[in-house]
């Protein structure tokens, strides 16, 4: 499925990068591990081979793909029908997806929902979150700094 050195994105985690697969013994059971590097959250996670059809994991998308969810991000509209929890359940979803172009959204909408009024500390949460996946994986995408691609994010929506 996947090989050593793939660029991945971990949903609600953010973009990563299979380090090795390694044969462990956990409980007396020998399986083969995914062991994935998330720089951003400074983190390493074993996941059993078996186990990654059970994921939303998936590879970094390409840079035609980039583009669209790039337009859409700047040319798009939020969903101004649905009241804060509609909101809120709509954004987790998206967000539990680990779709680029949901993750995309998410951040859109929220940072101009923040412009209008001031998010409440989940809004914010969600909002951090969504914008970490976003840059992590754009700038594994453009080959850029994460500093790069919130800028790019950042003058998007100006």
């Amino acid at each position: 499925m996947f090989k050593i050195g793939d660029q991945i994105i971990y949903p609600l985690q953010g973009a990563a990068v299979i380090d090795s697969i390694e044969e462990k013994v956990i409980q007396g059971i020998t399986q083969q591990y995914y062991i994935i590097n998330i720089p951003s959250n400074n983190l390493k996670l074993m996941i059993p081979q078996g186990n990654m059809g059970n994921t939303k994991i998936r590879l970094v998308e390409d840079q035609e793909h980039l583009e669209n969810v790039l337009d859409d991000f700047s040319n798009g509209l939020p969903d101004d029908s649905l009241n804060w929890k509609q909101k809120y359940d709509t954004n987790m979803k998206k967000l539990k997806s680990g779709e680029l172009l949901a993750g995309a959204q998410v951040v859109r909408d929220l940072t101009l929902q923040g412009k209008e009024k001031p998010l409440n500390p989940s809004e914010k949460e969600m909002l951090d979150t969504a914008k970490r996946m976003f840059v992590g994986e754009l700038s594994l995408i453009k080959g850029i700094s994460q500093l790069e691609a919130t800028q790019i994010i950042d003058s998007a929506l100006k």
